[in-house]
């Protein structure tokens, strides 16, 4: 009974953590160019009675063998990198990847970061940066004095000053990654490399294994409501269905314990 406490002990940890995961990705529903996780599970170890296999007679062998488990444990959580819907805000500046990649942008301490959220801005000084104020890489400068500005589905960034002459101004680069479930998420919209994840290789968007570019598009987050509020609701039962194990193994040691009576 002592056995059964500590392995439904184990249960109830990974459905909270479950749980905790399920509530993230709820909580970012609204999150532009944000990708769902669902954490994996693993049994933990087996104590075993009688080893499969094992002699029962001189002449006959046990099929299956005893072995009881203890428990489970989180091994993984793995960021589902599938296509959100992409949302028309009629704003320039608001470009969603359709297909594989992701922008780079340059960090405080010089290190690239990379992300799917679309929604970008100027400084003062005219250069595209993120809501943080991160700047894309390569950099993009919008010149003072722009009347219109056009973003090609191959990231070409083109601008009218007025004359009616298209300027090429700079040309919106993406990152892709052999594993990108193996990048490092620290929030912001924002991924690092990792050695699970690979190195960056980095092309021109339309190029073979890079999606394009929309305008006046952002990716909304892939996860879907439905979905989260079903696995919700069957962690929750489990982790009712467990508190319940120990609950029926404490009324066992209970009873044990008044047999002297």
């Amino acid at each position: 009974m002592i056995k059964a406490l500590w392995t439904s002990a184990a249960g109830m940890a990974v459905q909270q953590v479950n749980l905790d995961v399920i509530s993230n990705n709820l909580a970012n529903v609204n999150t532009a160019g944000f990708k769902k996780v669902r954490p994996e599970f693993q049994d933990l170890l087996y104590q075993t009675l009688n080893t499969p296999g094992a002699n029962t007679t001189t002449t006959t062998t046990s099929p299956n063998g005893i072995q009881v488990g203890l428990g489970a444990k989180l091994v993984s959580t793995n960021r589902t990198f599938t296509q959100g819907s992409l949302k028309n805000t009629g704003r320039l500046l608001d470009w969603a990847i359709s297909g594989p990649g992701f922008f780079e942008v340059t960090l405080p301490d010089g290190t690239p970061g990379y992300t799917r959220d679309g929604s970008f801005t100027l400084d003062q000084n005219g250069n595209v940066v993120n809501s943080s104020g991160y700047p894309i890489n390569p950099a993009i400068t919008i010149p003072q004095g722009t009347v219109g500005l056009n973003i090609g589905k191959d990231g070409t960034v083109t601008v009218d000053l007025g004359d009616g002459v298209p300027q090429n101004v700079g040309q919106i680069q993406l990152s892709n990654f052999i594993n990108p479930s193996g990048l490092k998420a620290i929030g912001d919209n924002l991924f690092q490399v990792t050695q699970a994840s690979g190195d960056a290789t980095v092309s021109a968007p339309n190029d073979i294994g890079y999606g394009s570019i929309e305008a006046n598009f952002l990716e909304v987050s892939n996860v879907d409501i439905a979905e989260e509020m079903v696995n919700m609701i069957i962690g929750q039962r489990a982790y009712e269905a467990i508190s319940r194990s120990i609950r029926t193994a404490d009324q066992i040691l209970q009873e044990i314990n008044s047999l002297k009576r």
